[in-house]
C-alpha cells in the first residue's frame, strides 16, 4: 500500500461484470478531475491465443485437463505483483494491451489474440486502476493484494455468473453454449482456488443476486435485467460508512448485516457513486499531503 501512489483494484472473474464497476470509476475519475494510470488483467496473461491452445493441448497431454487462465501457470503474476510494487514506490511500470478482436487490432496495430509492446505508463498519473482476474490473488509465491489501498470485488451469484458469460461469449465471440460449458468445467479447479479466495481479500464486494429464476444457466434465453436483481454490497470493515446515509440516499435498500447493504439492482451506480467517490478522495488527499 502506498499513500504517495495510491492503487486500486477492481477483481472478478470472466463474465462477472468487472467493466461495469470499471465504467463507474472512469466515470467518477473524469468528474472529479483525477488522472488515473489504467492496467488491464488480460495484458498479463503469459500467452496469447495461438500459445494459450498450445499449452493447452500440452497440458492435457500430460493429464491436465483443467489448465486455464485463472490459474498461475498461464499468468504473469510476480510481473503483475512488481507493476503494484513499482507504481506504489515510483508512480511509474509498464503495461501493455491484449488485443481481444478486429476492433481492438485496428485501434492498438497488432493481430487480435496477440499483445502489444509493453510500454511504460504516461507519467504524471495520480493514482493506477486495475481491472482483472488477479487484482487480490495471493498464492505461495506472490502476494498482490497487499500493494492495492482499495480492493473491489466484482462477484454475481454463480449462476447469473455464468448466465453472463454464455451470453457475452456467444454474441461476442461466436461461441457455442457447449463450448462456453466446457470452459467454465475446465477452468472450474482454478476458480475455486484461485478466484474465490480473492474476495476475502476485498475491501468491498458487490454481488448481484437475480429475483427470477436461473436454476438452469445452460438455457437461460436471456441476461436477468438490473430491475430483476438484488446487490448486496459487503464492507470488510464497515467502520467509517455511513450506512444511514446510504439507506435514506438508496430508495428501497436495507442492511441485511451490520457489515453489508442490499439494494435494487438499478441502484447500483448510484450506489457505487456514493461508496466509492469519497473514499477515491480519502485516496487523493493522502496522496497531497504525503506529496
Amino acid at each position: 500500500m502506498s499513500a504517495k501512489h495510491p492503487i486500486i483494484s477492481v477483481t472478478g472473474s470472466s463474465g462477472a461484470g468487472t467493466s461495469t464497476v470499471k465504467h463507474t470509476f472512469e466515470q467518477i475519475f473524469r468528474r472529479e478531475g483525477i488522472t488515473a494510470a489504467m492496467i488491464e488483467g488480460d495484458a498479463f496473461h503469459r500467452y496469447n491465443r495461438a500459445d494459450m491452445k498450445a499449452a493447452m493441448a500440452e497440458a492435457a497431454k500430460g493429464g491436465n485437463n483443467n489448465f486455464s487462465h485463472f490459474g498461475p501457470e498461464a499468468n504473469l503474476l510476480e510481473e503483475l505483483e512488481a507493476v503494484f510494487r513499482t507504481y506504489g514506490e515510483t508512480g511509474k511500470g509498464k503495461t501493455r494491451h491484449y488485443v481481444h478482436d478486429d476492433r481492438e487490432a485496428e485501434a492498438l496495430g497488432s493481430p487480435p489474440g496477440t499483445f502489444t509492446a509493453w510500454k511504460d505508463m504516461a507519467p504524471g498519473s495520480d493514482i493506477l486502476f486495475y481491472e482483472g482476474l488477479h487484482g487480490a490473488v495471493v498464492t505461495d509465491k506472490v502476494n498482490v493484494a497487499k500493494f492495492a489501498d482499495l480492493k473491489i470485488g466484482v462477484v454475481p451469484v454463480i449462476n447469473l455468473e455464468w448466465i453472463q458469460k454464455i451470453h457475452r461469449d456467444r454474441a461476442a465471440r461466436g461461441y457455442s453454449t457447449e463450448a462456453v460449458t466446457d470452459t467454465i468445467l475446465r477452468r472450474m479447479p482454478d476458480y475455486i482456488n484461485y478466484i474465490c479466495p480473492q474476495f476475502a481479500e476485498t475491501d468491498i464486494n458487490f454481488q448481484r443476486v437475480p429475483t427470477v429464476d436461473t436454476s438452469n444457466p445452460f438455457i437461460a434465453r436471456w441476461i436477468p435485467t438490473p430491475d430483476e436483481s438484488m446487490v448486496v454490497i459487503r464492507f470488510r470493515t464497515p467502520r467509517g460508512i455511513d450506512f444511514p446515509y446510504l439507506v435514506s440516499m438508496i430508495s428501497n435498500s436495507f442492511m441485511s448485516r451490520a457489515n453489508s447493504i442490499v439494494i435494487p439492482g438499478n441502484k447500483l451506480d448510484l450506489a457505487m457513486q456514493l461508496i466509492l467517490t469519497p473514499m477515491i478522495h480519502r485516496l487523493i488527499e493522502t496522496r497531497r499531503r504525503a506529496s
